[in-house]
């Protein structure tokens, strides 16, 4: 074992100049590994995002966040589905031809407003006053509903009602039907929201 003295202070610097290396160190380093990631900018203006589908059963709704807005993916029942045509002369605009690139993309004007008729993704934003309508799938007679309800949505702050296809009926303050973002399946099992282009 060495006899030579230890300078203490020297130790003492040392430590604190090694720490201080350290320290400066992850803060270079965290910005830097951090600018791989989407920013909180690039997120909100529209980076796409992949949905698992495969937990949700028939007359289930998911909700997903996509550029800040609510995003619905409901697995239809083959009775909705098949209800669908039955609403067309109660709708305002039941082939989506109104604001067609705006609110409905040439993949989802159909019947079922969708690729596949199971499921229905939609923005659940009102497109009167951008209220968030609620789920009212069961059908009949109910609060503020017609007796002939098949099934849709209601938006509570002016009774604006939809379909199972986001398609407004009509005489009600909503003027459009509810948009379709633009998607695309990666699987039978996932859905990639916001983008529709393959590569």
């Amino acid at each position: 074992m060495s006899d030579t003295p230890v300078d203490t202070s020297k130790r003492t610097w040392m430590i604190a100049s090694t720490c201080a290396g350290a320290v400066g160190g992850v803060a270079v380093a965290v910005p830097f590994v951090s600018s791989f990631e989407p920013s909180e900018r690039a997120r909100a203006a529209g980076a796409s995002i992949e949905v698992d589908i495969s937990a949700i059963k028939p007359g289930e709704k998911l909700t997903v966040e996509w550029r800040g807005k609510p995003v619905w993916i409901v697995r239809r029942t083959p009775e909705q589905i098949a209800a669908l045509p039955k609403n067309d002369a109660m709708l305002a605009d039941p082939k989506s031809e109104r604001k067609p690139g705006e609110l409905t993309p040439p993949y989802a004007r159909n019947e079922g407003r969708s690729i596949k008729p199971e499921f229905f993704v939609a923005v659940g934003i009102c497109t009167h006053l951008g209220c968030s309508p609620s789920d009212k799938f069961a059908t009949g007679a109910q609060a503020a509903l017609p007796d002939s309800w098949s099934g849709g949505f209601l938006c509570p702050c002016h009774g604006s009602t939809f379909d199972m296809a986001g398609r407004v009926f009509k005489n009600k303050p909503a003027p459009d039907n509810l948009e379709v973002p633009p998607y695309m399946y990666l699987s039978d099992t996932r859905v990639l929201v916001g983008e529709d282009k393959k590569a």
